[in-house]
């Protein structure tokens, strides 16, 4: 039996390699490939038997929490990263742990996976803890003492003096081209943002190998598009890859999504369109050198970057094959570009839009809008007031709210209420899309959720006087109102239902080491503040914990870098149960056709228990994380708040199959095979959306 399942796996490997020049039928690097495509050529699970899948092995990860990550699978190994960025290696076939790093610095953050490298013996996974590119033996994990300094590369090298203190780190993995690793940051989105430079590193010694400034110096391409000296990063930082890019090994090209320059939703020092900020750029992967862009926002003050990494597929238009890129947009929009050129492959269009009235903004007055595909979610100024939630019991308060509301297309913030739809987080988010790279279609799950958008004058606070009272405040308080309050609310009471905690009863759930971690780190949404001095810091702490001794004032403050206007927090638009407040689907899943611009089908994705009738007429609800498909026919994904995972026809929609996980899973599957089994690895770990924590990474197949 056994020798006819090693036949079998031999049959079926040969069949895939021999029609799949990128190797489809394995799950090496990140989202399956290169390309970013999800796809998977492997065929032992199909439409008629995926009903049968189970449970074939689970691995309880040390330590419990939102996972992001998406594994990979080399030489029957499967790696991958823990909620607390502890790194791990496991039996493929059965889940069995064969090492786990633990760093001494890692205690939260967000990653996304693992890359990974080798020649001959030479074995390496690469990933990132805070600032620093962590290199370790994939055979054994122990770090790679001649890499960089003893093992690590501190991210922020190759940035200029002074953003060394400021916030850096890396939550998708790096990208391998040859010996290279090209790295994705994340940095801070106000003020103090460091700039978002693209580097190639040498994976064998660390050191830096090739740069790209992605807000352009004297000379460069586009500097023209800023202020003069913006370069310095004094106080515009940003236009970074945080999300993965994809590349074209044959032709040695990287595609790389930029996000929006910091301050996201002020602009007032960065006049100007700003590339590369919202672009796809195009660079060769061996000298970091200029190919072409494109952006897809001007002068953004939206915070609408393209949240996820581009597809390359092969497209037929007009009757000629053409090698395309498509980039996802959190406006739910779909770009399709020509690979080579750059050139849009369906019309896009400048349309004009309104002006911003605050002082010293100035909104571009056109913004691209592609012509097709159609947007796959819901825009705000498409709404009226029979679009108001039936299930909410304040229908009449909503229409008013929703009325009132700036919905109008690409209006620029200010201290008023604009309706953000697709909101903050998408349209399409970091999970991205799957797609076919031969046919040219694309599937793409989307969250149906209305923010509000507004901003407010930033607090005066270098004398420890607010601009709203006439009292002192303490120095923590004076610190908590320049880095916290905007997402965790004036009074410490957060937003659950957006994603912030309260704060307030902080000393009863957590130590002070710990938030010290948080604050330094990161966790989740929440970018680090490591830049802020050691005293600013332990004030902040004290002011949490309620054990402040004095009335002192904070002396760092006034020098920081300040803008006239800042972001008043992120709030959905929600009824009185915390549903949102706009009629369902409030989740959607899209197949569209580049070949052609137009959507194949949609139908909703996840349920909202507690409402009636979900079984036949569901919701929809949030979802982050992507699909994944199978060349057969299967599209399976998790991602949703109700901690489903399901499969279904990639071709018409229909639902096949759902389990209930462990926990919700806010990740990208991964799919492989070994020892004659096709695996679907997932990692479950909740937390995100209010949901339950979790902690196990499960993989299914057909029974033996």
């Amino acid at each position: 039996m056994k020798c006819i399942q090693i036949i079998a796996a031999i049959f079926l490997l040969a069949s895939c390699s021999s029609s799949d020049k990128n190797n489809h039928a394995t799950w090496t690097e990140y989202l399956g490939g290169s390309d970013r495509n999800h796809y998977s050529t492997l065929s032992q699970v199909d439409t008629n038997n995926v009903g049968r899948l189970q449970i074939a092995w689970t691995y309880d990860s040390p330590d419990s929490g939102q996972m992001q990550m998406s594994p990979i699978m080399v030489n029957g190994i499967v790696y991958g990263v823990t909620s607390a960025l502890k790194a791990f290696a496991l039996d493929a076939a059965t889940g069995k742990e064969i090492w786990l790093y633990k760093d001494s610095a890692a205690s939260s953050g967000t990653c996304r996976g693992v890359a990974y490298w080798e020649d001959g013996a030479d074995k390496r996974v690469f990933y990132t803890i805070g600032a620093n590119l962590v290199a370790l033996n994939a055979v054994d994990g122990k770090l790679i003492t001649n890499f960089g300094n003893n093992g690590k590369v501190n991210l922020h090298t190759g940035l200029p003096e002074v953003a060394k203190d400021k916030f850096i780190t890396s939550t998708t993995p790096g990208t391998i081209y040859k010996d290279l690793i090209i790295m994705p940051v994340r940095v801070a989105e106000d003020e103090t943002a460091a700039p978002g430079d693209i580097r190639a590193f040498d994976v064998r010694t660390g050191k830096l190998t090739w740069s790209f400034h992605t807000i352009p110096h004297p000379g460069e391409k586009g500097y023209e598009t800023w202020p003069a000296e913006t370069y310095k990063n004094l106080n515009v930082g940003g236009v970074n890859n945080w999300t993965g890019m994809a590349l074209d090994k044959k032709t040695g090209t990287l595609f790389i999504p930029l996000g929006s320059a910091a301050p996201d939703f002020y602009g007032a020092n960065r006049k100007g369109t700003n590339l590369y900020a919202n672009c796809l750029l195009a660079l060769d992967a061996n000298n970091g050198s200029y190919k072409w862009h494109y952006q897809m926002v001007h002068h953004d003050l939206w915070d609408r970057d393209p949240a996820s990494p581009p597809n390359l597929v092969t497209v037929t238009i007009n009757g000629k094959s053409v090698d395309a890129v498509a980039q996802l947009t959190k406006q739910a929009y779909t770009f399709v570009l020509d690979r080579k050129t750059g050139e849009p492959l369906f019309p896009v269009h400048e349309v004009a839009m309104p002006a911003s009235l605050l002082p010293g903004e100035q909104a571009w007055p056109t913004q691209p809008i592609p012509s097709l595909p159609k947007p796959f979610a819901r825009e705000a100024r498409q709404l009226t007031e029979n679009d108001i939630s039936p299930f909410a019991a304040n229908k009449n308060e909503l229409k008013k709210i929703l009325m009132a509301a700036d919905k109008r297309f690409f209006a620029p913030p200010d201290t008023g209420k604009l309706l953000l739809l697709p909101g903050y987080d998408g349209g399409a988010e970091y999970g991205g899309a799957a797609a076919d790279p031969f046919k040219g279609i694309i599937y793409v799950n989307s969250n149906e959720m209305a923010w509000f958008l507004s901003l407010e004058q930033q607090p005066k606070v270098a004398a420890g006087i607010s601009n709203n009272k006439n009292t002192q405040s303490s120095a923590g308080e004076q610190v908590y109102s320049v880095y916290c309050s905007a997402c965790h609310g004036k009074d410490r009471l957060g937003n659950a239902s957006s994603g912030y905690p309260s704060l307030a009863s902080f000393s009863q759930k957590q130590t002070p080491t710990y938030v010290h971690q948080i604050i330094n780190n990161g966790k989740g949404m929440m970018p680090g503040f490591a830049y802020i001095s050691k005293e600013d810091k332990q004030q902040l702490v004290e002011y949490l914990f309620g054990t402040e001794k004095s009335e002192a004032h904070s002396t760092n403050l006034s020098s920081a870098p300040r803008d006239l206007y800042r972001h008043s927090g992120y709030k959905k638009f929600l009824d009185d149960k915390g549903l949102p407040a706009i009629a369902p689907p409030w989740g959607t899943l899209t197949a569209i056709d580049l070949n052609t611009g137009q959507h194949l089908w949609q139908t909703t994705l996840g349920i909202t228990p507690g409402l009636p009738d979900q079984d036949t007429h569901p919701t929809g609800c949030e979802s982050y994380g992507g699909p994944i498909i199978t060349e057969n026919g299967l599209l399976l994904i998790a991602a949703t708040k109700d901690g489903m995972f399901r499969a279904f026809n990639k071709y018409t929609g229909k639902l096949l199959w759902q389990v209930k996980l462990p926990a919700a899973s806010f990740a990208t599957p991964a799919v492989y095979f070994i020892d004659g089994r096709q695996y679907i690895v997932i990692a479950c770990g909740g937390e995100k959306l209010g949901t339950p924590k979790g902690n196990k990474l499960v993989a299914f197949a057909l029974p033996k």
